[in-house]
């Protein structure tokens, strides 16, 4: 028997009791509400949990890139989907080669499906669809606020009547990513209900009426009912949660799963020590809120991850609640799960303070 603590660190853990509760409500969310689940596996990036997700009732999974759609494949899910725009024929053509895999559901509907929103992407994915000899289903990718990747809403029928065009390719609706909505404001996500709503109006006249209609992040997740004419959700980084998730008032501290165990290596300065985890370990990421630091310090709250680098992680502890001694090891919940995960090979499960779990991070590191 292996205890969390005698572990070697840096060591990402995964409390098993509040994840499997975080999957359960997704879940069950989705089902309540009718909304088709397509998790987002960026989070955990894992084949075990992508099984757990469709043994659950996901409908799919949704990757961001390629590879990690060709890792996925081993996971038995039915459906991909890429949320991502495609751009570069070598990836086109291996997407045409899962899609040959997988093949097709019982409607005739192609089980692989890219997000897009250029007609430059949709042509290569065409002619390798074409050559490969199978169809690609298309989301559109529509822009609500964030100011990333997507068409504007006004443009969401022409660029839809463009790609419809393409051989090989199937318009199955349109998706979406409020990721500017970091709380829970009544008014924006109104604003969010109408312009959804106001596209597949649109859509639905011009004669393409959406199928899917893909959208929301876990900020908004549990208000994803309340965007009109939404059908899926996709969400990633509820598994495990984070800082980020809790400060957009999405979950409470006690639904983050996810911590890395890290050992204090110097303490030479009373209210200064460093930890053996840097930026090789957490994410650079600030808090969404705008508060200091890195992470939190679970054995001393008051505590600041105010500063890392490769190594070394500097805990700031003139108002902690405890003092610590070289050797000791603490626990810390990231900001931004999702990139620390990506950081890591092995993520260890536990339950009751003791390793049940080891698991491979089979789609760490796929950046194509």
């Amino acid at each position: 028997m292996t205890r969390v603590q005698d572990l070697d660190t840096p060591a990402l853990v995964i409390d098993l009791d509040i994840m499997e509760r975080n999957l359960q409500r997704v879940a069950d969310y989705a089902a309540s509400h009718k909304l088709r689940l397509r998790p987002h596996t960026k989070t955990h990036k894992s084949l075990l949990i992508a099984q757990k997700q469709l043994a659950l009732g996901a409908a799919g999974l949704t990757v961001a890139k390629t590879t990690e759609a060709e890792v996925m494949l081993g996971a038995g899910a039915g459906e991909l989907l890429v949320a991502f725009p495609v751009i570069g024929e070598a990836k086109a053509r291996r997407l045409a080669s899962i899609a040959g895999i997988l093949g097709k559901s019982a409607d005739g509907t192609p089980r692989v499906t890219i997000a897009i929103d250029s007609v430059f992407g949709a042509k290569q994915l065409s002619q390798a669809a074409e050559v490969a000899g199978v169809r690609l289903g298309i989301l559109v990718e529509i822009d609500v606020g964030l100011g990333r990747a997507g068409v504007a809403p006004s443009e969401a029928v022409a660029f839809t009547s463009a790609v419809a065009a393409l051989p090989h390719l199937d318009c199955l609706g349109f998706t979406f990513y409020p990721g500017h909505i970091k709380d829970q404001s009544e008014q924006k996500i109104a604003e969010l209900s109408e312009t959804v709503a106001r596209v597949r109006e649109e859509l639905v006249r011009a004669g393409y009426p959406p199928k899917v209609v893909s959208g929301g992040s876990t900020p908004l997740l549990y208000r994803s009912h309340e965007v009109e004419g939404l059908n899926e959700i996709r969400p990633g980084t509820y598994v495990f949660n984070d800082l980020n998730t809790v400060a957009g008032g999405a979950c409470n501290l006690e639904d983050c799963a996810a911590s890395v165990l890290v050992t204090v290596a110097s303490h030479t300065h009373p209210e200064r020590m460093i930890v053996d985890g840097g930026s090789k370990t957490f994410s650079s990421d600030k808090l969404s809120s705008g508060g200091p630091g890195h992470g939190r310090l679970l054995e001393a709250p008051g505590a600041v991850f105010h500063k890392m680098n490769e190594e070394h992680g500097f805990i700031d502890l003139s108002a902690a609640e405890r003092d610590f001694t070289v050797g000791d090891k603490v626990r810390i919940i990231p900001n931004h799960i999702c990139v620390a995960v990506n950081l890591h090979e092995y993520v260890y499960g536990v339950r009751d303070g003791v390793v049940e779990e080891v698991w491979n991070v089979e789609a760490r590191g796929k950046l194509q």
